[in-house]
């Protein structure tokens, strides 16, 4: 199995280049040691700093509800909006929450509703496809699935030395290992061992491997294929799980869902659909809570039609 290394350390990191890091690393630990209710306070403060320098992002994250809700008043999509990025600004502190508490602190202030599916499906000798969507605190996410049931996450490398290796370790922390993302034998591996592998089909990851089926309104989505891969090799129960930030800075609630049933294996586009609904299901468990300055709809069915973020 190829696990992914655990990046060394360097001295090369102590140069005058990467002070900066170590600026805001340090400064985010050290956030991190105040009490929930203040590191609350703090991510909130952010706001003003998200909206000066994520303009184009804020744009992209507007055009997403406009596609994904046209239903919507305007009036709605803008409280949404609103709220989104007030969650993006959380997500920082939330970074940190996840990389440099303890374990106690984490369960402290995370309930949890329906580890009875893990169970069950370690009990019957399955692995465990964690269905997941790429919420503002995917990372808190991971690490509060990790106390409770050691995982294995899907790793995409840091170009900076310096990062990349806090990184890892924020991430391996109460989870068992990574493998790349592109190592579709590693996750099988994994996946057939037993374990929980973390994976998220819910971004626009290319044409490669992918179909366009419908997402909330739109009908022709850009939409990986490698859950099809994955659930149709493995044989693996797929289990969506979804964390939640609770108003007022009362921490949070991890909802794991029933394993999915009736999954279409012969079939990729089906497959993919089915999918999707089960994603929307997840988002619309606290919809501005979710990461919708990805450009979703980046890649259309026809490549000549003009980019729907085009001003």
């Amino acid at each position: 199995m190829n696990k992914v290394a655990e990046p060394e350390f360097s001295y090369t990191f102590l140069l005058p280049k990467y002070w900066g890091i170590w600026l805001g690393f340090g400064l985010m630990f050290l956030i991190t040691l105040l009490p929930y209710r203040l590191i609350y306070r703090i991510g909130l403060s952010l706001e003003p700093l998200i909206k000066k320098f994520l303009k184009r992002r804020h744009l992209i994250a507007k055009k997403n509800l406009e596609i994904c809700f046209p239903d919507m008043s305007k009036t709605q999509q803008a409280e949404l909006l609103e709220k989104n990025i007030q969650s993006v600004a959380l997500a920082i502190v939330e970074t940190a929450i996840a990389w440099f508490w303890p374990d106690w602190r984490i369960q402290q202030h995370i309930s949890y509703t329906g580890l009875e599916h893990i169970e069950k499906a370690k009990q019957e000798g399955k692995g465990v496809l964690l269905i997941a969507i790429h919420a503002l605190h995917l990372e808190l996410g991971a690490r509060a699935y990790g106390v409770k049931n050691p995982g294995v996450g899907v790793y995409r490398p840091n170009d900076n030395p310096l990062y990349d290796w806090i990184q890892f370790k924020g991430r391996v922390r109460s989870n068992k290992y990574m493998v790349d993302r592109r190592d579709i034998r590693g996750m099988l591996h994994a996946l057939k061992d037993g374990e929980s592998v973390w994976y998220a089909p819910d971004h626009d990851y290319g044409r490669h491997r992918s179909v366009f089926v419908p997402l909330f309104a739109e009908n022709k989505t850009c939409t990986t294929t490698g859950t099809h891969i994955l659930a149709g090799r493995s044989k693996c129960k797929l289990i969506p799980y979804v964390l939640i930030r609770l108003p007022d800075a009362r921490g949070y609630q991890m909802r794991i869902f029933p394993a999915l049933e009736n999954y279409p294996y012969k079939d990729a586009t089906s497959g993919a659909a089915f999918i999707n609904k089960a994603i929307e299901h997840s988002i619309m468990q606290a919809p501005d809570q979710y990461m919708w300055m990805h450009r979703r709809f980046k890649h259309q069915e026809d490549e000549h039609a003009p980019s729907v973020y085009t001003k």
